[in-house]
């Protein structure tokens, strides 16, 4: 058993134990549907066991960050399936990571007509990128209503079933930096005095009811999720991380999903992986600056049964190829990650590519 061998995660046939983490590179449109390069620039990647796409925005006040894409249209689901049918015939396959930003955007970013919502009405410290007037502050968010935190439910299990219609074999729910379902898990966040705020059991039904509504579009076998206690990215504080993602992931660990997908955070307050391993150890995902040699022996030794690579991946779209045969990685420029293009996105050469007289990234 090692990161090349085959590995069943749920309903999903993973032929590596390489993982393509989730990256946002701001390639959609401005009305977040995917583009024609998209489908190119994961392709060249399909030879990982598993991809997991970029985060898609479940409803148009999911999106935060200009230039990412949605699954809540039809028109984005037919941008998605040349995406899914590229992977495919490579004979990969791919999952489409959920991410509802919450209070994480600014409104020169959002669709008109649509808002920034949150658990709480509490403004975000930071700014973000907008194309229109650079670094921007994070908008003041509307407090989401009893009655309509059931809605935003119903709008993760609507955009699970367009995931599946656009042809991803999976979904993950992005349950960490700082967006909507962290914001709902953690007491910095969450000042509710309703059915979602207050006791740990109270912040985690969100997340749960969340979870239950993708599992019941197909199955929890084709259902993951990703964490990363006490992350404080986008300015995200928890009184109690480890009792927090104890109880929920002891939730979470009842319904049969594919997998749980945590990053590491040396120096936090939270073994992740430990934790992590106690309630998902036969289904779980590392991830977080892990080399070929560490992460093979996190595999050898039991610790993990995957590994996702973010940056690797980036200027590597053979990354699986060049570790199998011993072939050095080739380094990204950092100045092409959320611009326009093809440039710094899908013209990163392959091993077999590299004697040519093609240079990325000058």
């Amino acid at each position: 058993m090692d990161l090349f061998s085959p590995v069943t995660l749920g309903a999903l046939q993973l032929r590596n134990r390489i993982v393509m983490a989730p990256m946002t590179r701001s390639r959609g449109n401005t009305n977040a549907t995917p583009t024609e390069i998209m489908a190119e620039y994961y392709r060249q990647r399909a030879s990982a066991g598993l991809i997991v796409s970029e985060g898609i925005a479940p409803t148009a006040d999911g999106i935060g960050y200009c230039r990412t894409p949605g699954i809540y249209n039809s028109a984005q689901v037919e941008a998605w399936r040349p995406v899914l049918d590229a992977v495919h015939a490579e004979g990969g396959i791919m999952v489409a990571q959920i991410m509802h930003v919450g209070r994480i955007s600014n409104a020169l970013n959002k669709a008109a007509g649509s808002e920034t919502v949150a658990p709480s009405a509490i403004v975000a410290s930071g700014e973000m990128y907008t194309d229109q007037e650079g670094m921007q502050p994070f908008d003041h968010p509307r407090a989401l209503e009893t009655e309509e935190v059931a809605k935003v439910v119903n709008e993760y299990r609507l955009a699970t079933i367009n995931a599946f219609a656009a042809g991803f074999d999976g979904v993950e729910l992005h349950c960490t930096s700082g967006y909507l379902p962290a914001q709902f898990l953690c007491t910095g966040t969450n000042q509710r005095t309703d059915k979602y705020g207050g006791s740990v059991s109270n912040r985690a039904r969100f997340v749960l009811d969340v979870l239950k509504a993708m599992s019941d579009v197909k199955g929890p076998g084709h259902v993951g999720v990703r964490i990363c206690p006490d992350n404080p990215f986008n300015d995200l504080v928890d009184d109690n991380p480890q009792q927090t993602f104890e109880f929920l992931l002891q939730e979470a660990a009842t319904l049969n999903l594919a997998y749980l997908h945590v990053i590491r955070l040396p120096g936090g307050r939270v073994d992740n992986v430990e934790l992590g391993r106690r309630y998902f150890g036969d289904r779980l995902i590392g991830n977080d600056n892990y080399g070929l040699e560490e992460a093979q022996a996190e595999i050898q030794g039991g610790t993990l049964t995957a590994v996702s690579f973010g940056r690797a991946f980036i200027s590597n779209p053979d990354l699986v190829e060049r570790w199998r045969n011993g072939t050095p990685l080739a380094n990204l420029n950092p100045a092409t990650l959320y611009t326009k293009g093809a440039h710094g996105y899908t013209d990163y050469p392959t091993a077999d590519d590299a004697d040519t007289n093609h240079t990325q990234g000058t």
